[in-house]
């Protein structure tokens, strides 16, 4: 499946790592998909209750539905834990989307493994603004 058929069959995004912070890419994609999308957000992150006075969970298991899509700003060292939470939920999310600079090749097999799909090394912002806003 490509990026703009995922782009437009996803309908809730956790966002792992969301930062209350305005200079962290992880609040500024945060804050572009609220505003320009229709997508159901929720962001992750255990150490902040708010961004902007949105509801931030402190895990995925927190959350009140399984997302389709789980975008993760973690530290690579981290994405391994990341995915256990992911495949602990009840259901699979349909795609697992590690941000621009993230690439874990065995995080990407083991997700394909669990019957994911897997985005790496791409901004969810970029590519929804360029296939989906002006596509």
């Amino acid at each position: 499946m490509g990026l703009e058929q995922i782009l437009r069959q996803t309908r809730t995004v956790a966002v792992v790592g969301a930062s209350a912070n305005p200079a962290r890419p992880s609040y500024g994609v945060y804050a572009y998909l609220r505003a320009n999308t229709d997508y159901e957000l929720y962001p992750v992150n255990p150490t902040i209750t708010e961004i902007d006075g949105e509801t931030v969970y402190p895990s995925l298991a927190d959350l009140p539905v399984v997302p389709d899509l789980v975008d993760v700003f973690r530290r690579y060292e981290e994405l391994p834990a990341v995915l256990d939470e992911v495949l602990a939920l009840p259901t699979r999310p349909k795609t697992l989307w590690l941000q621009q600079g993230l690439f874990h090749e065995q995080v990407g097999r083991d997700a394909q493994a669990a019957g994911m799909q897997v985005v790496m090394d791409r901004c969810l912002k970029v590519d929804y603004d360029l296939l989906i806003r002006r596509g």
